[in-house]
């Protein structure tokens, strides 16, 4: 059973439009969706995800909620602040 309220992909998207779809990390302007990359070779590298600074799914206020793009929230969980394996984050190519 998933911690996350079942509202969440509403709840992500008004978050990524209330970040204009830019990372809070690195500043890179993200997808919007429907839209397509233009640079192939880092397709995942422009999708914006919400990342919660306490690491619960269950606490959507907005106060820690904040929007990356994939290679700064997979940079952030290799950091050792998560509960997410190494095993697991080599799954993707950033």
């Amino acid at each position: 059973m998933s911690d996350y309220p079942k509202h969440w992909k509403e709840l992500a998207t008004s978050i990524k439009e209330k970040a204009n779809w830019c990372c809070y990390k690195c500043g890179r302007v993200c997808l919007r969706p429907g839209e397509k990359p233009t640079d192939l070779t880092k397709p995942r590298a422009y999708n914006l995800q919400v990342h919660h600074w306490n690491r619960d799914p269950s606490d959507n206020r907005p106060e820690n909620l904040v929007c990356l793009c994939a290679g700064c929230h997979l940079s952030y969980h290799r950091g050792g602040k998560s509960n997410i394996s190494v095993g697991q984050l080599s799954l993707f190519d950033i």
